[in-house]
């Protein structure tokens, strides 16, 4: 029997009524709690509930939802029939689920709210897998059909159909083994159609004791906050860890509210993307900007200590002189702690972040503050990490160092190449695209290109796709300048553009609010998004923001042109990926006349000058 099978049973065994998951009540909005035993229960129910309809041995079971508790006891009912669940974002549209659903060739669903319910309906005629719907929501209005079972509906047909089905489930638990397929991951697809990653119950084992030999959690103390979708293998990945090593799980059901549920929970450690950082950032150089000037002094002052404290002597193991420390405690109380406390974080030890870059110079601010940003790299098909940092000796600007008994080498073009027991078994159904990634070594080609330095640190440059080449032949990583670009207060979103072009430009979806209260504090009227962004005086103030922070790149690498865009990307709009990566392809098509005008309007100045 395999581990994850088992790891209820065990779990519920040690742990008895203590609480594990924490979410809010669909109806009362109050948080409430699920034990250790009550989630074995329900899970046990699951698993005789999908027997009786008919769930074979690793057949497939789409769960379509915001993160809520019902996703957790659906995957360990699937894991008892030895079942793969298969995770669809709670954003995707109809033809993305329906995609996910045939080409898995699921036969059930598992839907949240309203709007997915109704997608369901509809997918029940058109999928020709598809026999059942069970909706999570209790508050979702449903169509009488025998075909879709509400949740209670669904663990009450369980506990009926118990007699017939446990003798079942018994031998399927029995009979699983770590080669099983424990989850297809659909990729999110910044190019073609989305890709079925398997990964075994042997992946996550090994996922789960390499990440275990490098952090040390506290199941008494600890508790972690899940904001980021479990159809994303990072935070399903992280939240299986702390499930494994008994620590609770608080579930944020709607992201809007994150950073409220940040601030009742008060987590010990969540792992997040960059940008929630840079958000923190932003507001905290925001309200220093606007106090006192002995305050901000004060600040100053603090940081500077943390950062020689943190960085300087923690970082690399070495004991904190004397003086330093007391001056850091000091700070501590007066300046750190209510900080952190602001935040909701004033507890907080360990926050692992991954997905895409964040800039140097805000991981230093955390860790002078003492926030333990722990930067990290991996894919889906790497069973979420590839590497990240360690407690000593980590590297400003890298991702980490591999995770044990995972190997990382640089192939040609500098791609990142990765060979280990987390490497998934290959794409469903894909054989050629899986031979295009995995060689006949094991080592599967990433796509992304890296070094690794004299320490052992992996650094990201960029993806081997995303690379631009500029017509005079420079090369240019969009990424990076995105990055660079998105720590400001009044940018959200951004697209480098510059590939076979003469220079870097780049489409700019601002930060509305931050824009408004610019516009409102300098007295500037305007009818709208469109006449704002267009406003000389606001583009001029945007311009030298870019200006200053990219005064130390190489002109090739600067941004000469840029347009700010009176609405943002988004995923219904096809411009992001569910995991919100920029779908370049899809914004170079559909800005092509915006984009070709920042170009034109340089060649007429050219042909103005001559």
């Amino acid at each position: 029997m395999n581990k994850f099978v088992e790891l209820l049973p065990a779990q519920a065994a040690h742990y008895g009524d203590r609480e594990e998951l924490r979410y809010r009540d669909y109806r009362s909005q109050e948080w409430t709690s699920m034990s250790w035993n009550a989630l074995r229960v329900a899970a046990d129910q699951a698993a005789c509930s999908f027997a009786e309809l008919g769930v074979e041995v690793q057949g497939r079971v789409c769960v379509f939802s915001q993160n809520c508790p019902e996703i957790f006891v659906t995957h360990f009912g699937a894991f008892g029939n030895r079942a793969i669940p298969v995770p669809i974002y709670a954003t995707s549209s109809k033809d993305e689920a329906a995609y996910i659903i045939n080409d898995a060739g699921a036969t059930i669903l598992m839907v949240g709210d309203q709007r997915q319910y109704e997608i369901a309906r509809d997918l029940l005629a058109e999928c020709a897998t598809l026999r059942y719907v069970v909706v999570f929501d209790p508050t979702v209005t449903i169509e009488p059909n025998g075909r879709v079972f509400t949740w209670e509906q669904f663990l009450e047909l369980g506990n009926r159909t118990l007699l017939r089905n446990q003798a079942t489930v018994d031998q399927r638990r029995r009979e699983s083994v770590d080669t099983d397929l424990m989850y297809l991951i659909y990729t999110s697809g910044t190019t073609g159609q989305p890709k079925g990653v398997m990964l075994t119950h042997s992946n996550f084992v090994a996922a789960m004791d390499n990440h275990g030999r490098r952090i040390a959690v506290d199941d008494e103390n600890d508790i972690s906050l899940s904001f980021l979708p479990f159809s994303h293998i990072f935070e399903l990945g992280w939240s299986m860890f702390c499930l494994t090593r008994g620590v609770r799980v608080a579930i944020n059901l709607n992201p809007k509210e994150i950073q409220r549920a940040v601030k009742e929970v008060s987590p010990t450690c969540m792992c997040s993307v960059p940008r929630f950082w840079e958000k923190v950032y932003a507001a905290v150089k925001d309200n220093l900007a606007a106090a006192k000037p002995v305050v901000r002094l004060l600040v100053k002052r603090a940081i500077s200590v943390g950062r020689t404290r943190n960085l300087k002597y923690r970082r690399a193991g070495k004991k904190v002189p004397f003086l330093i420390e007391k001056q850091y405690e000091y700070f501590e109380n007066k300046v750190f702690r209510k900080l952190r406390a602001a935040i909701g974080i004033e507890k907080g030890r360990f926050f692992p972040t991954a997905g895409a870059m964040l800039s140097d110079n805000i991981t230093e601010f955390l860790h002078a503050v003492g926030v333990n940003i722990v930067i990290g790299y991996g894919l889906s098909e790497t069973n979420a990490s590839v590497s990240f940092f360690d407690t000593v000796d980590w590297e400003l600007g890298s991702v980490g160092t591999p995770i044990p008994d995972v190997q990382v080498r640089i192939g040609e073009r500098n791609e990142i190449l990765v060979k280990g027991p987390t490497v998934m078994k290959g794409y469903y159904h894909r054989p050629e695209e899986t031979a295009e990634v995995l060689d006949a070594d094991g080592w599967f080609h990433t796509g992304d290109c890296g070094e690794i330095t004299p320490h052992g640190s992996l650094i990201l440059t960029e993806r081997i796709k995303d690379l631009y080449k500029t017509s005079n032949g420079k090369y240019i990583a969009p990424q990076m300048l995105e990055t660079l670009l998105g720590q400001d207060k009044y940018i959200e979103q951004v697209a480098i553009i510059g590939d076979g072009r003469n220079y870097v430009s780049a489409l700019i979806v601002p930060d509305f609010n931050e824009l408004r209260a610019y516009a409102d504090k300098r007295h500037i009227s305007y009818d709208g998004l469109d006449e704002l962004v267009n406003d000389p005086e606001v583009r001029r103030m945007i311009e030298d923001r870019i200006n200053d922070y990219q005064k130390n790149l190489a002109s090739y690498e600067q941004v000469k042109r840029f347009v700010l865009l009176p609405r943002p990307f988004t995923m219904e709009t096809g411009e992001l990926t569910n995991t919100l990566k920029i779908r370049r392809a899809v914004i170079n098509k559909r800005y092509a006349k915006l984009i070709d005008a920042m170009y034109a309007a340089d060649y007429r100045k050219k042909k103005d000058n001559q």
